[in-house]
């Protein structure tokens, strides 16, 4: 017999048509191979090509460092692409408003949301146990978890195994599994940590009415295994200059160049 919580996703999944996930893999050649592309060219270029697939990979930062940005990117050229993503909202803090302007196809896109009110621990328990779920149920082309505003004490009290349960349920998977984070949190061997460093690009005059206009990013790839590793700047110019809130609320796409690359 199922476990009732497989049960209620794949009601879901099926409620959204997107029930081919349970079953279903990405097809041979389709999504770029191995990798997924984040579509930030001067990113792809350092990343050679894109996220790992099949591996546990994560983007680190602090608040307004751009992760939300580069997330939402990642998570749109893989519905771009026809596949299907998974987002675990630990806090529900997610802007649908953003998600829309990020060009996201909300067709599929699996938004599972947490409980704001909940106490951080309950919050991060029932998280990791929706995104173990997910990973299971297969075919997703990227699957995220949000822990950016767990506070660090909870997250130190994570048992260590946590992510190797993650890392063995996708590996040969064809699914880019991301942790979305304040500093690097897995530390998985096979996948890459997109360390980020936010500098904010300021409108109007300097009182009330100043408002976020852009966010200049600077993105430091990390690979354990040194398999890539380098550095791009990104660009994002928010295109309704609105005060934004701390989580990122980026209504455009990240571009950029290469900043440093080791070969």
């Amino acid at each position: 017999m199922s476990h009732p919580a497989v049960a209620v996703l794949e009601s879901a999944l099926r409620a959204r048509k997107l029930d081919s996930t349970l079953t279903t893999a990405l097809q041979p050649g389709k999504g770029d191979g191995c990798v997924a592309p984040t579509g930030a060219a001067a990113l792809d270029v350092v990343l050679q090509g894109g996220l790992p697939r099949g591996e546990l990979s994560e983007i680190a930062g602090a608040a307004s460092s751009g992760r939300t940005t580069l997330l939402l990117q990642v998570i749109a050229e893989a519905t771009r692409r026809g596949e299907i993503a998974a987002l675990v909202d630990t806090f529900d803090r997610l802007d649908v408003a953003s998600v829309v302007a990020a060009g996201i196809d909300t067709d599929r896109l699996l938004w599972v949301r947490g409980e704001a009110s909940s106490p951080a621990d309950r919050a991060l328990e029932r998280a990791l146990k929706a995104f173990g779920l997910v990973l299971q149920s297969g075919g997703f082309g990227v699957a995220a978890i949000d822990l950016a505003d767990a506070p660090p004490a909870a997250l130190h009290r994570l048992p260590f195994t946590t992510w190797m349960r993650v890392q063995r349920t996708i590996e040969g998977s064809e699914t880019a599994c991301l942790i979305v984070g304040p500093h690097p949190i897995a530390r998985s061997a096979g996948g890459l940590t997109l360390s980020l460093g936010g500098v904010s690009r300021w409108a109007g005059a300097a009182d009330r009415s100043r408002c976020l206009a852009g966010l200049d990013v600077a993105v430091r790839v990390v690979s354990p295994r040194r398999r890539v590793e380098g550095a791009a700047d990104l660009a994002a110019t928010f295109t309704d200059h609105e005060l934004l809130s701390h989580r990122d609320r980026e209504d455009t796409c990240l571009s950029g160049s290469v900043a440093r690359r080791d070969r």
